[in-house]
């Protein structure tokens, strides 16, 4: 076992991409020799069992209402104080923060600061993170992209402060499976329609009335066709309203939260994603690793992920009739071509992004940190 102990503090552990990406670096640290644990500020939704299943405990402080509370920063600082971690590796701007402002109260040799989108909420927040910026030793950001920006709005106070290092995503996991998508497709009833499938949150930032617009146009010239949308949020009854009103209820099947998303991604024939702002999404890695073809915002790291013309297509945000187009081209595509651009999307994928390769960089620079603290 390593003498190395680490600590993840997240906002929350629910099915986001940074808590994908959390639940994935913790349980291959711990299956490196690492001692791993960790905090939620709030109660979790998911990933919490498969934690604690491979040895990691998870530990809730209990936020509940955003009104101002101290109790959960002195849990914070019990917890550390307790069990004394080399390294505290926070991740989205409420955890980033809360490491932060615990740091003069509480033992942390090194914390990094991960941040998991392009707009981490507004002037306050950026304001409060170049107010904390020097309670950190490293900020990161999942995409080049977010990187710029903060270093052009002056989030860090020095660009030294802030490294690139992006999502990973498990290629063994999210890979191409024919018997997968023949029964799930058998299974929902598809047969041989064209499915597009967006997995997400229904929240503001993955703009679904953006694409339930551009859908409804496609239905017009290809009333076959299918939309999947994967997921929960305190939008989606609106969302099924919308849809029902546009006029196309029929064509559009809202799956709830799934845990058979590497099966629903082979079962489709390519991918959508309209978001109004991003970092770099886990979702658009997943659906390159398993073969799909992408049509996706140009915003945020989208297009680190989805190569123009090559492995997808980019179009502005907020614009349903450049989504709708860009669908309506990919579709035209013939199935070779489409067949191609997803192959290359999964060799990009697996020679820049997969998980074991992240891991890696995460690990590397744990060790950086630890040396020039002389801890290593």
């Amino acid at each position: 076992m390593s003498l190395f102990k680490i600590l993840f503090l997240t906002t929350s552990l629910a099915r986001g991409g940074a808590e994908t990406l959390l639940a994935c670096l913790a349980t291959r640290l711990k299956a490196r020799g690492w001692q791993v644990r960790v905090v939620s500020l709030t109660p979790p939704t998911a990933y919490a069992e498969e934690l604690e299943v491979t040895g990691i405990p998870v530990i809730s402080l209990g936020i509940r209402r955003k009104s101002p509370n101290p109790l959960p920063l002195l849990r914070l600082a019990h917890v550390i104080w307790s069990w004394r971690p080399h390294i505290v590796h926070s991740h989205m701007v409420h955890a980033n923060l809360l490491a932060r402002i615990v740091r003069p109260l509480a033992p942390i040799q090194v914390l990094i600061c991960t941040a998991h989108s392009l707009d981490e909420g507004g002037r306050l927040r950026e304001f409060l993170y170049r107010l904390t910026d020097p309670l950190c030793d490293l900020t990161t950001h999942v995409s080049q992209a977010g990187l710029e920006r903060y270093v052009r709005v002056r989030v860090v106070q020095q660009s030294e402060k802030i490294r690139y290092i992006p999502n990973g995503v498990d290629t063994e996991r999210f890979k191409p499976d024919p018997e997968a998508r023949h029964v799930l497709r058998t299974e929902l009833g598809v047969e041989d329609a064209f499915v597009w499938l967006a997995v997400g949150r229904f929240s503001p930032p993955k703009d679904y009335p953006n694409l339930f617009r551009a859908f409804a146009r496609v239905v017009q010239e290809h009333p076959e066709t299918r939309l999947w949308a994967a997921g929960e949020g305190p939008l989606r009854p609106a969302m099924e309203e919308f849809v029902q009103k546009l006029g196309v209820k029929n064509q559009v099947s809202f799956l709830g939260i799934r845990h058979d998303v590497p099966e629903l991604m082979s079962a489709a024939d390519a991918y959508v994603l309209s978001s109004a702002w991003e970092g770099m999404p886990m979702v658009l890695l997943e659906a390159s690793a398993t073969g799909l073809p992408i049509v996706a915002t140009d915003v945020g790291g989208n297009r680190e992920v989805v190569l123009e013309g090559i492995t997808g297509f980019l179009v502005p945000p907020k614009d349903s009739e450049a989504l709708a187009q860009a669908m309506l081209r990919l579709m035209a595509l013939p199935q070779e071509a489409r067949r191609r651009m997803g192959e290359k999307a999964r060799q990009y994928i697996k020679d820049n992004f997969s998980l074991e390769r992240i891991v890696d960089r995460w690990e590397e620079l744990y060790r950086e940190l630890l040396q020039k603290k002389e801890l290593l």
